[in-house]
């Protein structure tokens, strides 16, 4: 009788310390591989301005933010989604693929060139804002700037006013441009099979 209460005790204890484990998530950074190959749109905006891609950068530890520098991010996101109009490159400048700066039409890579822009001019190191290849769930190619932070990986992105952790978009993160040089581009190891919780 005693072995059995001292088991049904114990197994009270264990059911209850595993119902306290918390279930594993998703790194609030993303974890980049090795030197993969430039998006074309990219490769050509860098023959056109070959200093925009010719920047290095040491190794050095994501941003800290605060309340002011969020407030900023959130603002250049959100300015920069209602100032252009959007348009596809093929209706815009007749051809598939065409990054640049934008003046009056924009698709996603454009918005996520300017917000980098900006922000750098704002003082942000190029090193933490990053353009991001990603694949929308309808399996569209899609560009997005990532921002690093210490608190991890956001997203900015012209299909959201909202700057979001990049494990609680909707998207399967492909690849982004390196940390060390802008016109370098690394593989994300654990965009692939991430689990997000609701599509739009």
């Amino acid at each position: 009788m005693k072995v059995r209460h001292v088991a049904v005790i114990l197994a009270c204890v264990l059911a209850s310390a595993g119902a306290a484990i918390p279930a594993p998530q998703a790194p609030m950074a993303m974890v980049t591989g090795a030197v993969t190959s430039q998006p074309i749109g990219h490769y050509e905006f860098c023959q056109r301005l070959p200093a925009e891609c010719n920047v290095k950068s040491r190794s050095a530890p994501a941003a800290r933010m605060d309340d002011h520098a969020w407030n900023v991010v959130r603002d250049v996101n959100r300015a920069i989604n209602t100032r252009y109009i959007a348009r596809t490159d093929l209706e815009a400048y007749g051809v598939e693929e065409y990054w640049t700066y934008p003046t009056v039409f924009a698709d996603c890579e454009d918005y996520a060139l300017q917000k980098r822009k900006e922000l750098a001019q704002l003082g942000f190191a190029l090193s933490d804002l990053l353009i991001t290849v990603v694949r929308k769930p309808d399996g569209e190619g899609h560009a997005v700037l990532t921002l690093r932070t210490t608190d991890g990986d956001f997203i900015l992105d012209n299909l959201d006013n909202d700057v979001l952790a990049w494990n609680q978009t909707p998207y399967t993160f492909l690849k982004r441009q390196a940390t060390f040089n802008t016109g370098r581009w690394v593989t994300i190891e654990n965009g692939r099979d991430l689990l997000v919780g609701a599509l739009r």
